[in-house]
């Protein structure tokens, strides 16, 4: 058995052409940098806004192994009560309430059972439960069952991603930022133990505002009134990741590093 586990997390999948992305280069970069599990966000993945079956499916079959997802994770109200079906896709752990879905899924990696939790963030971010009180909530019990434990923080503010990571640093594996569609040039083992990266950044269209058309984006901030954004339809494309290398036996992060790609 390998000692190692080696984790591919991808940054927001917008519209198609994130998608397309998946499908081109997921199964070649799990190839070459030797992935054993992998994670994407999908909340944008249908036209920029939710998730569907199908897409999820599509996903799946491209070589993603868990989605998280975020505040637009019910954009296309038929996955409410599709859930079910879709065991492999999370939606944020501290949403207020009854909510369809989890935000916790195990995925048997080999010999190693790898937790995936999902949190979403307060700071301008909209209502929602304290996303460190949710985590406390769960944390013992999902350590009893793996010491490897990988966290999607889908939030605006840096400081509540960073502090966050710090105040589980050294108790779970992994904190990752989402939501920004933005990279940062941050990764960092926490306290020797606990890979970070404030924001993994965006699957999609790199000729594009956060992966939505340009000019869309330009008379909603101009103007200050509704616009209907859609994915851009720029050629060239960009993949946006970070590769985590985790003790399998300790869930002790060893290494992160950026994986970006474009594509014309």
């Amino acid at each position: 058995m390998e000692a190692v586990l080696n984790v591919l997390c991808i940054g927001d999948i917008v519209g198609s052409p994130g998608r397309q992305m998946i499908r081109d280069h997921v199964a070649k970069l799990r190839k070459h940098h030797d992935i054993h599990f992998t994670i994407a966000n999908a909340e944008n993945a249908a036209g920029g806004f939710g998730v569907t079956p199908i897409i999820y499916d599509e996903l799946m079959r491209a070589g993603v192994d868990v989605c998280t997802s975020g505040n637009h994770i019910y954009g296309k109200r038929e996955i409410l009560d599709q859930f079910d079906r879709m065991p492999r896709l999370i939606r944020p752990l501290n949403f207020p309430g009854p909510h369809p879905g989890k935000g916790v899924v195990y995925h048997q990696v080999g010999p190693t059972l790898v937790a995936v939790v999902n949190v979403i963030g307060r700071v301008f971010m909209g209502l929602s439960d304290c996303p460190f009180q949710a985590l406390d909530t769960i944390l013992v019990e999902v350590r009893k069952k793996t010491p490897v434990i990988i966290v999607d923080i889908h939030a605006e503010a840096t400081s509540e991603k960073q502090a966050f990571a710090w105040n589980f640093a050294g108790q779970v594996s992994a904190v990752f930022g989402t939501h920004t569609h933005v990279a940062t040039a941050d990764p960092s083992i926490l306290e020797g133990a606990t890979a970070y990266v404030t924001d993994l950044g965006m699957t999609g269209a790199k000729r594009s505002v956060l992966g939505m058309e340009i000019a869309t984006s330009i008379k909603k901030l101009r103007t200050q009134l509704p616009a209907a954004f859609s994915p851009s339809k720029s050629v060239e494309k960009m993949l946006n990741a970070v590769k985590i290398s985790i003790d399998r036996t300790t869930g002790t992060a060893l290494n992160i590093a950026r994986v970006d790609l474009t594509t014309p």
